[in-house]
């Protein structure tokens, strides 16, 4: 018997497990949000897909999305994730990890969370959209134009509206499942 999902998994399985059991799940794990916004921005220009096939490496490169450690890279460890072939070598996407890192340790300090500090940007509950086909689905809200306005002026880097949406979206503030998907229900009720 077949589930039914959003389609843009297709019939990839390392995409059908990351919509399965990850994507739109509320997040309220510094580590884990950073691990997002580090995989969003690197998405920027590419597919889900290639940064999906390439998350262990990126896993890897960036110190298990520890943003403490990352924080504390130097520009010679840039040079070093420059000639890593297993992620995508792309000086200012790498930069802005760390800068980001940066920014996390520094909101903990003021708010005491990145948590508490995002989700309360983003309106500190999970969106309910309602759609019913990816035709409907938004890439970018008022709400995460704001988000990336806040996040620009606290100093991050490739945090677009866009950027920010499907951070939203990976990170459960917003639930895009399709409604007639199995997961729109599950995250509902979450």
């Amino acid at each position: 018997m077949s589930v039914e999902r959003c389609p843009w998994p297709s019939n990839d399985p390392l995409m059908i497990e990351y919509h399965d059991k990850e994507w739109g799940v509320p997040l309220h794990d510094d580590q884990k949000l950073y691990e997002f916004m580090v995989l969003d921005a690197f998405q920027a220009g590419l597919s889900w897909r290639t940064i999906l096939y390439k998350r262990e490496n990126l896993r890897k490169a960036f110190s298990q999305f520890d943003f403490r450690k990352v924080a504390r890279f130097d520009e010679a460890k840039t040079e070093r994730l420059l000639q890593d072939s297993g992620i995508i070598r792309n000086r200012l996407k790498i930069q802005s990890a760390i800068v980001n890192a940066r920014q996390i340790l520094k909101i903990q300090k003021e708010v005491g969370s990145f948590d508490e500090f995002i989700w309360s940007l983003a309106g500190g509950r999970t969106v309910q959209n309602t759609f019913q086909t990816v035709a409907e689905v938004p890439s970018r809200t008022a709400v995460s134009d704001a988000l990336s306005r806040e996040l620009k002026k606290q100093g991050f880097q490739f945090v677009g509206s866009t950027i920010c949406y499907a951070f939203m979206q990976a990170a459960g503030m917003v639930n895009d499942h399709l409604v007639n998907c199995f997961r729109y229900k599950e995250i509902r009720g979450l």
